[in-house]
């Protein structure tokens, strides 16, 4: 009882941090007060870093990229550990962040004739068309509204890797919550899935990939949508 209490403290008090501000505010400030790990630099988290977590992801997407040439949008790049082993095996890769200095950082080093980087709000900027749109470990930080503007382009690609981290066990989808550093697993024992109510996601076929977060708890799932 008493845990649950102070977490749901925990979340009212991060709830007051963020909900006034807007999505391009939030996630600067995440980067700046370091909410997802390492103190010495811009870091987008161990989901994004555990080898445990990466590598079979890693496999599975380039096993896809490299069957075609595809050009590739990546929404929410953060600091590009994962984008950095995937852009070589396309004809294009464009990473967009809304995190102006992440941008600006992983321009000065990571540099290809076929890699580029922009700072874009999604929420109110069109997002540039590719062959296949990668978004990995983002959908989970949003709310359900900011989650229904995104979806509104996705049909504009052939392709759809998406990664959440989710429960690992029977869970209610897509239970709302504030846009911030946390994920619904922890919120609300929750996660996005794009098949159920309200998003609906349409789609031809999918190939999915499961890993298991050993730490944090839960899983990590990836699927390959043909849209």
């Amino acid at each position: 009882m008493f845990r649950l209490i102070s977490k749901n403290i925990k979340i009212f008090i991060l709830y007051c941090k963020y909900h006034k501000l807007s999505i391009k505010e939030i996630f600067k400030k995440i980067y700046d007060e370091k909410k997802w790990g390492d103190d010495k630099k811009l870091y987008s988290g161990p989901g994004s870093h555990e080898n445990e977590l990466t590598k079979p992801y890693l496999i599975f997407v380039k096993n896809f990229l490299k069957e075609k040439n595809y050009t590739v949008t990546d929404l929410g790049c953060g600091d590009f550990n994962i984008g950095k082993k995937l852009y070589p095996y396309s004809k294009k890769y464009i990473a967009i962040d809304i995190v102006e200095k992440l941008i600006e950082l992983n321009k000065r080093k990571y540099t290809n004739s076929n890699l580029h980087f922009k700072c874009i709000n999604v929420l109110e900027e069109k997002i540039p068309i590719s062959d296949c749109i990668i978004i990995r470990q983002v959908l989970q930080h949003l709310n359900n509204k900011s989650i229904e503007i995104i979806l509104k382009q996705i049909y504009n690609f052939k392709f759809l890797i998406l990664t959440e981290h989710l429960p690992k066990n029977k869970f209610i989808p897509n239970i709302d919550k504030f846009t911030g550093p946390t994920i619904r697993l922890d919120t609300s024992y929750s996660g996005v899935d794009l098949e159920k109510k309200p998003f609906n996601l349409k789609f031809k076929s999918k190939k999915e990939l499961i890993i298991e977060d050993k730490n944090l708890g839960g899983i990590h799932k990836t699927i390959i949508y043909k849209l």
